[in-house]
Formats: structure tokens, C-alpha cells, sequence
């Protein structure tokens, strides 16, 4: 367990850290309010870096305003601000195949579509969210849309564009399935729709089914077609920060069904990442491992990026709730603590995106195409509430105790 005074003092971390550091740092900083949208690649003080707009970072700043409008408080700026969003996302983010872009000009003119349907991901859960506080009935139509586009290039092989030839090398990727069971629930949260329920079912079943491998005490990265282990750099890749965020959207799947089966294969996961991708030298969650201990093709394998943190920080918090077990709260407070010394900055707010392996600050950027208002406040926001329901005693509904 954790003691009471621990408990209080990290309702308050969160609290304040997303009410009053990471939110206000990126409503002062990103709001372009001559172009429209947000300004996201912003250096350590906030100024602007440059003006090219990521189109993911739009759709998750927009879902994390909507969300926070409809489940912390309806604070007419986080409305007024989700709506500026949208209106910048309809206006430029859309290519005319319905498909979304990954990066626009300032002004909102197409730089570049990556090949991927993550975009069709972040963009049904911001028009989603924005339906759900808004009423706004086009939002829904675009939000089931696009789930449906990333839905169909999820269930047939071959209709996006390889990595690699898939005649010589047939391989899948764990990003995908992972993603699909969170936006499926905030689908499925927000508007009801009826293919949600499916798609997370049949997702969380692939996860399990392909990419946990309890003999090896490891979540694969990428797999061949039929979960089999690829030899190669790319099929011996670990990605720690995803198969921990994997393991969370699976707990969170499992309290909502009462799983418990589900949540000890998601506490499992949990342990086996944790052993692979914690540097027990210097603390932090590693970027890449290879499945065998040998060495990594990514230079960057071991330097700290800021979301596996974050990742850590709610999988290990969520398994603590789930399992009841003290390792999982001690794993927790190495996450937590480790992180908030390292990455977040007093001096001007927000957090560090990139540490080299021992902790010190790489670039003191605080956003980029790749880093934004998402993984950092969806972390602050998940833990608050488990905290808060931790110090007002409620079980987790998946654990098998009275």
C-alpha cells in the first residue's frame, strides 16, 4: 500500500502539475490566433521554434481540451480552444481522399501525409470529444468517418503502404492494435458508436494473441503476420514506452469489464517491460532493448524521451490499483520520481522532451512535430483520478478481492 501522506502529496503533483504548469504553459505559448490552430514547436521558454504545424499535435491538444472540458471542469476557455482547433483541422487538415496530414505550413497549406492512419486516430478522438461537448452533429459524422478509415486500413493487409516488401519480409506492428483500443473507447465513450466495442475487442485480442509472449517475458514490438518472432533488428525490437502504454489501455479495458484474467495479463506485461526497459543504473526508461540483449540499431536507444516516462508512470500506477501488489507501487514511485526530477523544468514550465541515458537534458525544447500537450497532461489527468479514488478507498473493479 501506499501510505496516506504519499497518496496526498501526489493528488497535489498532479493536480497542480496539469492545472497549473503544462496547460497554462501551452495556452499561453501554442494559441495562434492570426493563422488559426496552435504553434506547437516551441523552445524552453515558449517562443516559437517554427511555425509549421503538426497536424497530431492539433488533434491531441484538441481531444485533451474537449476531455478535460467534459470530465475535470467546463472551463469556457478549454471549450473556446477546442473549438479553435477543430476549426484549424477542418479548414487545412484533410486532404481530398478524406485522409488526414501530418504536417502543414503555418498558414495551413500541406507539407507532408505520412502513410500511416494515426492521423485518422488522433483525428476521430478530437472530433469525437468535440462532439460530445458541443453537440456539433458534422463532428460526429467526421469522427465515425475516420475511425473507419483507420479501422479498414487496420483490417486489410496491404492497403497502406509497406515499410518494408512485404513479398520478401510480411511483417505488423503493435502501434496500430495498441491505438485502436484507446480510440475505440473514446468512441465508444463519447458517441455510442456501435463499431467500437468490436474493434476493441478484436484489437486487445490480436495484443495478446501476437505480440505478448509470456515465454519470452516480453511485448514485441513488430511480429510476423502470425505473431511468429522475426530475427532481425526490426523483429527483436523492444519499444518498453509502447508496451507499457499497451499494458495500461488493457487495464483500463479490464476495470471496465471486471477482467480479472485480463488485468494479470496486463500487471504481467507490466513486470516483464519493466525488467527490460528500467536502467537500473541510472534510472529511466531506456527507448529500445533488443529482445535477446544485443545490440540496438537506433542510436538514440538509449537516451530518456519523455513519454516512455510518462508511459511508466500511469502503466505502473494503474497496475499498483489493479493488482493490489507493492512492487507495482514501488515501480511507480522510481517512475514517478525520476521523472519530475529530471524532466520537468521549474524555470519555465512544462517538461524536457529528450535526456541522454544519465539524465542530462539533450535539447531544452518543449515541443516539436513529435512532442506536445498529450502524453504529459494524459498522464497527470489518469493518475489524479487513481489517485484520488485511492485516497477515497474504492477498489479497482477488475481485482478479485471483497
Amino acid at each position: 500500500m501506499m501510505e496516506r501522506a504519499r497518496l496526498d502529496d501526489l493528488a497535489t503533483v498532479y493536480h497542480d502539475g496539469l492545472l497549473h504548469d503544462v496547460l497554462p504553459f501551452w495556452t499561453r505559448h501554442a494559441v495562434d490566433r492570426e493563422c488559426g490552430g496552435f504553434t506547437f514547436a516551441l523552445d524552453r521558454d515558449g517562443s516559437v521554434l517554427d511555425t509549421d504545424k503538426g497536424i497530431w499535435q492539433h488533434r491531441r491538444f484538441t481531444w485533451l481540451l474537449a476531455t478535460l472540458h467534459a470530465e475535470l471542469e467546463p472551463r469556457e476557455e478549454w471549450y473556446a480552444l477546442a473549438g479553435h482547433g477543430i476549426a484549424f483541422l477542418r479548414a487545412h487538415a484533410f486532404d481530398a481522399d478524406g485522409r488526414m496530414f501530418f504536417q502543414v505550413t503555418r498558414e495551413g497549406r500541406p507539407l507532408r501525409k505520412r502513410r500511416y492512419v494515426f492521423s485518422e486516430c488522433f483525428g476521430a478522438m478530437a472530433f469525437a470529444a468535440w462532439a460530445r461537448i458541443s453537440g456539433d452533429a458534422q463532428a460526429a459524422d467526421q469522427a465515425r468517418a475516420l475511425f473507419r478509415i483507420a479501422v479498414a486500413a487496420w483490417r486489410t493487409p496491404g492497403s497502406l503502404a509497406p515499410k518494408v516488401d512485404p513479398g520478401t519480409r510480411p511483417m505488423k506492428s503493435l502501434g496500430l492494435p495498441m491505438i485502436l483500443v484507446d480510440v475505440g473507447r473514446v468512441m465508444r465513450e463519447t458517441l455510442a458508436d456501435p463499431l467500437a466495442e468490436e474493434v476493441v475487442a478484436e484489437a486487445i485480442a490480436e495484443i495478446r494473441r501476437d505480440f505478448v509472449k509470456p515465454e519470452l517475458r516480453a511485448v514485441m514490438e513488430n511480429v510476423a503476420p502470425d505473431g511468429s518472432v522475426l530475427d532481425h533488428f526490426d523483429g527483436r525490437l523492444l519499444n518498453p514506452g509502447h508496451a507499457l502504454e499497451a499494458a495500461w489501455f488493457l487495464l483500463a479495458e479490464a476495470r471496465r469489464r471486471g477482467d480479472a484474467v485480463l488485468a494479470a495479463e496486463a500487471c504481467a506485461m507490466v513486470d516483464w517491460m519493466w525488467e527490460r526497459g528500467w536502467d537500473e543504473k541510472h534510472g529511466g526508461v531506456f527507448c529500445f532493448r533488443d529482445l535477446n540483449g544485443r545490440p540496438v540499431q537506433e542510436y538514440w536507444h538509449d537516451m530518456k524521451f519523455w513519454w516512455p516516462q510518462n508511459e511508466a508512470v500511469t502503466a505502473t500506477l494503474l497496475a499498483w490499483r489493479a493488482s493490489g501488489e507493492p512492487r507495482f507501487a514501488r515501480m511507480h514511485a522510481l517512475a514517478h520520481d525520476w521523472a519530475h526530477r529530471h524532466l520537468a523544468d521549474p524555470g519555465f514550465g512544462e517538461w524536457f522532451g529528450y535526456l541522454h541515458r544519465d539524465g542530462r537534458v539533450s535539447v531544452p525544447l518543449k515541443g516539436s512535430l513529435w512532442k506536445g500537450p498529450f502524453h504529459l497532461p494524459r498522464m497527470q489527468w489518469n493518475c489524479l483520478q487513481l489517485i484520488e479514488e485511492a485516497r477515497a478507498g474504492l477498489l479497482f473493479a477488475a481485482r478479485s478481492e471483497p
